[in-house]
């Protein structure tokens, strides 16, 4: 069975959506949402970033920590943000290569914003079982679709309760498309 490059979900959160993207579209920001990331190394923090900025992701989960080297590749004010991970390692982000890429976009809707946040496998040159082998290992079982689905949701979610200011809650889900 050839694995899933590709997941995405979506949320609406009662905000304007360039108040979202600015959010959004600064990576020092994710770790309040993210439930791996715990922020970035950026040029400006507090501000959104702009195409062809890099920038270095620090993640962690459960013990493990690693780094990530990061190329904003769409920002489109009130509408997208774009960027891929291009290289990673434990303390530096040494192993270059496709790793994934992360999207964002707002739109308005009745009721506020929707916001989809989308993750594709970069890892397009490894063979499926090999792939599937590692996301196993890494994940504590799941493939990396499976794992990035929930990670998304969880990061919506969150992010709507903290703009909206409602308590967070652990088994709260995004709302679908």
């Amino acid at each position: 069975m050839a694995r899933i490059m590709q997941v995405h979900d979506s949320i609406v959160i009662a905000a304007e959506p360039l108040e979202l993207w600015e959010q959004i579209a600064d990576p020092s920001q994710m770790g309040r949402w993210s439930p791996e990331n715990t922020g970035a190394d950026v040029p400006h923090p507090g501000s959104p970033a702009t195409v062809g900025m890099t920038f270095t992701g620090s993640n962690r989960r459960g013990r493990a920590r690693w780094v990530t080297s990061c190329t904003v590749t769409e920002a489109v004010p009130g509408e997208k943000f774009t960027f891929e991970v291009r290289a990673i390692g434990p303390r530096k982000p040494l192993l270059k290569g496709g790793i994934a890429t992360w999207s964002y976009t707002v739109e308005p809707v009745d009721g506020g914003t929707r916001v989809t946040e989308s993750w594709a496998d970069g890892r397009t040159r490894w063979p499926d079982a090999v792939a599937a082998r590692f996301d196993r290992f890494v994940t504590g079982g799941q493939l990396f679709s499976d794992f990035q689905r929930g990670n998304i949701a969880r990061t919506l979610a969150a992010l709507r309760a903290d703009v909206e200011g409602a308590p967070r809650s652990g088994g709260e889900r995004a709302l679908r498309d």
